[in-house]
């Protein structure tokens, strides 16, 4: 005589629930997941941090490479009357020498008149070298030529759907001044 139907599928699901082949297994898989996620986004957040700090340096190199090439041998105002011929290609290579290669773009390069600000080091500028007369500053000094380089590298996360990055700006931008004359 067979047994009910419904006596076999308690004693499978019985059966089942004994049985420990292969859990580990199975709550090991479980437990990867939830760790590997995070671990992927402190790598991708790491690396964006990197870049950001390497696009730092370019634009500084970008601006070094106009004060090397134009302030120090007195070709300024750099940016007008290709007084310092060569300066936006100089700009453009010295900003491609951080690991981040030609992913680095000058978006903008301005030359204003600016007056050191008080104690908190921030400039007032007057305006464009181009088409501004300097006056003096409140403190009595000659305002400075001062060159502003406006670098930019967009960043494409690993793992753009599991990351926290995909949710940080980009491109990433970073301006670097520096006074000329």
């Amino acid at each position: 005589m067979k047994a009910p139907a419904h006596s076999w599928c308690t004693t499978a699901w019985r059966t089942y629930w004994r049985c420990q082949t292969g859990a580990a297994a199975a709550e090991f898989a479980l437990t990867l997941v939830l760790l590997v996620v995070p671990v992927m986004n402190v790598v991708d957040l790491g690396v964006y941090v990197y870049d950001r700090m390497e696009l730092e340096n370019a634009a500084q190199s970008a601006v070094q490479t106009a004060w090397a090439q134009c302030a120090a041998t007195g070709q300024v105002p750099a940016t007008v009357n290709s007084y310092c011929a060569g300066l936006s290609a100089a700009m453009t290579t010295a900003a491609q020498t951080s690991s981040l290669g030609s992913g680095v773009s000058i978006s903008s390069t301005t030359e204003d008149y600016c007056c050191p600000g008080s104690s908190n080091g921030a400039l007032t500028c007057q305006g464009s070298v181009t088409n501004t007369t300097p006056t003096a500053c409140a403190s009595g000094e000659n305002p400075g030529d001062y060159i502003f380089v406006t670098v930019s590298y967009s960043y494409s996360s690993f793992y753009p759907a599991a990351s926290i990055v995909s949710l940080l700006t980009t491109p990433i931008t970073h301006q670097a001044w520096m006074r000329l004359a």
